[in-house]
């Protein structure tokens, strides 16, 4: 990305366009989440603003009166008339111009609450004289700084490209040479659009490689039960798989905090080992060519047995939030059949919220992460529901085959034994798989 984003007093200027079919408490919400997007990033939001328009398709964006209005607050439209009305003034007066004006401070990048054309993006800015983003800019640079493992960093590289690819400038060569087609900019702006496609080209043939790998390292847990945290950024997700696992993952209090796929252990341990995975989180207008490009990071719960579905209760926006990660989970093919809903930073609210939110979501459980008494619900409830997927079955042991009960111990719950001459019998509880690849290898003892 630009420059803007390493400045350490970045200003920023959050812009939302209200077309004829939005609310104003949607725009509210919006723009605020927009804030904290931006303040992840290390940016000071200075103002928002808002203009109603039929669409956010045309070339400048917003009318001339607004931008005018914005002029000002970037400080482009005082820096036209301050140079007029400073040539005849004296020395004095002017010195102390300049130690006023040091005090004034301006917006130094303007973000829009919605995603703009390369056409938009240039022409607010050659009005505005400072650079502009749009809200997808500013989520995929949270997504790069935030890419860890080798696989996130692939995928948010890729994302990048495919969003810079159209927004490419040709800033060589004049007019009349980018006109003819065969001035020295459009080569060179040729060129640079080629080494992108090939290396758009080169990061999805290692992305590929990543994710056989991957598949390999799922395809070796198939028959270990998983579950999978979803959830809107934010939620808690971090933190509650940190209290289920005893991991040291990381937790901010940060949008976007970890981008990277973790899968740890259930701990305490159960039998059989059941595996807990974190995914990315979801937010409100996340662009779908993002969602496609953590296709692989979503791979991990798409096999998941359950899915915990964990939400920041104490957020008065949360119902919105249910509805975004619901319309998204089908996007990224998870099934969200099967799941349990988890309340989580209820110890933010009070009793009387508490029981509002027990008669209206009357099967999920309230938690909170910083609960140990909490967290060991979450824990046995997250062993009754495997359970109840699970199969029994009986099978006999020759004590010849002793080997194959350190299988049997690692994957699967020992409900019985019993002990005969010849060898055991064992009362199982396990998967379908489990107990069906059990029966083979008996059979070629």
């Amino acid at each position: 990305m630009s420059t803007t984003m390493e400045q350490a007093d970045t200003r920023a200027l959050l812009i939302s366009i209200r077309t004829p079919n939005t609310k104003i408490e949607d725009i509210d919400r919006s723009l605020e989440e927009l804030g904290r997007l931006v303040s992840t990033l290390g940016f000071t939001v200075f103002a928002t603003q808002t203009q109603k328009q039929s669409s956010t398709q045309r070339l400048s964006v917003l009318g001339a009166g607004k931008l005018e209005e914005l002029a000002r607050m970037t400080k482009e439209l005082d820096d036209v008339e301050q140079r007029d009305s400073l040539a005849n003034i004296d020395e004095q007066e002017l010195n102390e111009f300049l130690i006023e004006s040091k005090t004034q401070l301006h917006a130094n990048v303007v973000v829009f609450d919605c995603e703009l054309s390369p056409m938009q993006l240039r022409n607010v800015e050659n009005v505005l004289g400072v650079e502009v983003f749009d809200r997808t800019g500013i989520i995929i640079e949270i997504f790069s700084r935030h890419a860890n493992t080798r696989t996130a960093r692939l995928q948010v590289e890729l994302a990048r490209l495919n969003y810079l690819t159209p927004r490419l400038r040709s800033d060589h060569g004049g007019d009349r040479e980018r006109q003819s087609g065969r001035g020295v900019g459009e080569s060179l702006f040729a060129t640079e659009r080629r080494k992108i496609r090939d290396k758009q080209a080169e990061l999805r043939r290692e992305l590929k490689k990543v994710q056989e790998v991957m598949q390999e390292q799922r395809s070796s847990r198939i028959e270990t039960p998983c579950v999978a945290l979803v959830g809107y950024t934010n939620a808690g997700k971090s933190s509650l798989m940190r209290a289920l696992t005893g991991s040291d993952v990381l937790v901010e209090d940060k949008l976007f905090a970890t981008l990277d796929t973790t899968v740890r252990a259930l701990s305490p341990d159960t039998q059989p080992r059941i595996l807990i995975s974190d995914t990315v989180g979801f937010i409100n207008k996340l662009p779908h060519d993002l969602i496609a490009s953590f296709h692989s990071t979503l791979e991990e719960a798409k096999g998941a047995t359950l899915l915990l579905y964990v939400v920041d209760a104490s957020d008065k926006d949360f119902r919105t939030q249910l509805k975004v990660v619901d319309a998204a989970l089908p996007q990224s093919h998870l099934n969200s059949n099967n799941r349990l809903l988890l309340l989580n930073k209820v110890d933010c609210l009070t009793p009387i919220e508490r029981q509002a939110l027990s008669c209206e979501f009357p099967n999920a459980l309230q938690i909170s992460t910083r609960n140990d008494d909490d967290i060991s619900l979450v824990h046995q409830a997250i062993q009754d529901v495997i359970a109840e997927q699970m199969c029994t079955a009986c099978f006999n042991i020759p004590y010849t085959a002793s080997g194959i009960m350190g299988e049997i111990h690692g994957k699967m719950q020992v409900i019985e034994e019993e002990y005969h001459e010849n060898g055991m019998r064992i009362t199982l509880k396990a998967s379908a798989a489990s107990l069906e690849r059990l029966n083979k290898m008996l059979q070629q003892q």
